[in-house]
């Protein structure tokens, strides 16, 4: 979870798959009912490809705005043999479809809650901003961080130095916050550059706007 424009969307998309070339069977959950321009079922295609399960509104794939939930949604708490990576929209607003299931997540106690950042993102350019960000999500779904994704980019501008600049400052949330960096995400194409400089990269295939036409 995180802002709108952090990245969390390409961030999930490409943890799932992670997960499922490990070997871990995940589906991918779609909660974003606040955004219907960019969403999980973007990344279809590459999901097939995987054989990672997609979960979404059947609106999401069309131009029909209309804030729905899925009844297969319930999966994430009732299927116990799967892996679930859910993608919620951004803010508070985005956080309440996460709280109707907040009860039965935090029973199970066996999940990660990650906080996306993109430093680059005017709302989420301070550290105030960030703290802001996480409280709102935290205080609409009832359930706290327990991580820190930093997605920090430029779009089609980012280099290896614009993920390197961001660091410093991904730390200093971490130690705000007292969140643990679980990883951080980059396009493929820099992975080379940054391996060795960086801790638990993420590299990742970036997804487009109508990607699954």
């Amino acid at each position: 979870m995180g802002h709108y424009g952090s990245g969390k969307t390409n961030a999930a998309i490409n943890y799932a798959i992670l997960l499922k070339t490990k070997g871990i069977d995940t589906a991918i959950y779609d909660l974003d009912i606040v955004n219907p321009y960019f969403r999980t079922v973007d990344g279809k295609n590459l999901l097939d490809k995987y054989g990672v399960e997609l979960v979404a509104s059947k609106y999401a794939a069309t131009n029909v705005d209309v804030p729905a939930m899925e009844a297969g949604n319930y999966g994430i708490v009732d299927n116990r043999k799967k892996h679930a990576v859910v993608d919620v929209g951004g803010d508070d607003r985005g956080a309440l479809a996460l709280g109707r299931y907040a009860k039965d997540i935090i029973a199970e106690n066996n999940y990660d809650m990650l906080l996306v950042v993109n430093k680059y993102r005017f709302e989420t350019k301070d550290i105030d901003g960030v703290l802001n960000i996480k409280d709102e999500i935290e205080r609409a779904c009832n359930i706290k961080f327990n991580g820190i994704v930093n997605n920090s980019n430029l779009g089609n501008e980012t280099t290896a130095q614009t993920v390197l600049d961001s660091i410093a400052f991904i730390e200093e949330v971490s130690n705000k916050t007292g969140l643990k960096i679980k990883f951080t995400c980059i396009r493929e194409d820099l992975y080379h550059s940054l391996q060795g400089n960086i801790k638990n990269l993420m590299p990742m295939q970036i997804i487009k706007y109508g990607s699954w036409q």
